[in-house]
């Protein structure tokens, strides 16, 4: 009996599904639709096929074009894109000086290649380039303000679109369809469905958690693909694109910031490190994020470093920590350090006791509506100015909301973490104890 090959997450192209080898073979010209569940082999499916089309089917100066939200998205699908290459086309990557692979274009030597970037809001930066094939990752979450800054690449050239994502609602706030929606009732399109439970590399115990911990919209969304129109975007896009105007600051003066941090476990999700800092008179006041740092698989004594580390350069008022899970572990580390045991803030969603000036404890009880409904109302009164950044663009617009049929306000996001420490560090403006701050 041949050997059983077990999935090997830096070979997939070993374990392929069918339906991702049906994807790669297609037909080159055909505009395709690929509706999946979260981590069903999307972003693999994709980079594997944008190398066989460069290899196998295109000709000297066409190239694919693939992107995603953010540049970090994209970088990882380029990175697989060459992993791939390396192993099964080793020979035909070009490697002279001028030409040889980046963290944005691979490079062929029959003159075919594969470029990379960030799709960003409105796909402004990918004007100018003439594409045989656009894959666009993560579809659902673009604006239609993309796809007509980037489909007229495909004209000249008689390019294809493939593109894939989870659902993210059928229309937009004002009523009018999503272009990805409307892929997905266009007969033009190829359409693939791949349901989560269809991945054989999701365990039913995996997917039997996910249920427990998701309401069935939730779950339906992200891991049956399902469009549903009762989860609804927390953030009007529009309102979030006016906000994200900030740049990182050359100059720190120390004594004006606060800190926001949305805690994870080594391997699990991010810890986020959100700086803001607040400026003028209690009622009369302005919220401006400076900074954004976000880690992965990193433990959690040194996540806490690296608040005393940030704390010694911005020496912040106060750090708003969420405290559930490990969340209490970094508060007891941060406690135990002299300079900072005062500034902590415990913020879990729940009643916990809170560290007075004067050293007198008290309970406070802070919801997660409380801390969603304070940064909307900064978002509104345009007191909050957002760093113009792909990453925290991507997890504002992320954040939905559903009502239970109790009438409970549910609020979420698939990528929430950096929006949760912006929650808390925007939680500054509840601070009683500041007065006056200058300006700066």
């Amino acid at each position: 009996m041949p050997k059983e090959i077990i999935y090997d997450i830096n070979r997939p192209w070993l374990t392929l599904d069918p339906w991702q080898l049906e994807y790669i073979n297609m037909d080159p010209e055909q505009d395709c639709f690929l509706l999946k569940g979260r981590q069903s082999g999307g972003t693999t499916a994709m980079s594997i096929k944008s190398v066989k089309l460069c290899v196998k089917d295109y000709k000297k100066g066409e190239f694919v074009l693939i992107n995603s939200i953010t540049e970090k998205q994209g970088y990882i699908m380029l990175a697989k894109a060459l992993a791939y290459a390396e192993e099964k086309y080793p020979g035909q990557i070009d490697r002279r000086k001028d030409e040889k692979p980046t963290k944005h274009r691979i490079m062929f030597k029959n003159g075919t290649g594969i470029l990379c970037y960030a799709a960003g809001e409105a796909g402004e930066g990918l004007r100018g380039f003439t594409i045989k094939k656009l894959m666009s990752d993560e579809g659902s979450r673009m604006s239609v303000e993309y796809f007509i800054a980037t489909l007229p690449m495909l004209s000249v050239v008689k390019g294809s679109l493939d593109i894939t994502s989870t659902p993210f609602g059928k229309r937009h706030k004002d009523g009018s369809e999503k272009f990805f929606y409307k892929c997905s009732k266009d007969p033009s399109f190829k359409k693939i469905y791949v349901s989560a439970e269809d991945c054989p590399r999701h365990t039913k115990e995996f997917l039997a958690k996910a249920k427990e911990r998701m309401t069935k919209l939730q779950y339906a969304q992200e891991y049956l693909a399902i469009f549903t129109d009762e989860l609804i975007q927390y953030f009007n896009p529009e309102d979030i694109e006016d906000c994200c105007t900030g740049k990182r600051p050359e100059t720190i003066i120390p004594g004006h910031y606060f800190l926001g941090c949305d805690v994870a476990r080594k391997g699990i999700d991010k810890f986020t490190y959100e700086i803001f800092k607040r400026t003028g008179t209690r009622n009369n006041y302005k919220v401006q994020q400076v900074e954004n740092i976000f880690t992965t698989n990193v433990p959690i004594p040194e996540s806490t470093r690296r608040i005393i580390e940030l704390n010694s350069k911005y020496n912040f008022k106060k750090e708003y920590i969420d405290s559930g899970g490990m969340g209490i572990t970094v508060c007891d580390i941060l406690r135990e350090d002299r300079i900072n045991k005062r500034k902590v803030v415990e913020i879990n969603n729940a009643s916990r006791v809170y560290l007075k000036e004067d050293g007198e404890e008290k309970d406070h009880k802070i919801f997660k509506q409380n801390l969603y409904e304070n940064l909307a109302k900064l978002i509104e009164q345009k007191r909050i100015t957002f760093l113009d950044d792909d990453e925290v663009k991507a997890s504002l617009n992320s954040i939905q909301y559903e009502y239970t049929k109790t009438d409970k306000l549910h609020i979420w996001g698939y990528d929430d973490h950096i929006t949760e420490g912006i929650t808390r560090a925007a939680w500054c403006t509840k601070d009683k104890t500041l007065n006056i701050m200058a300006f700066c």
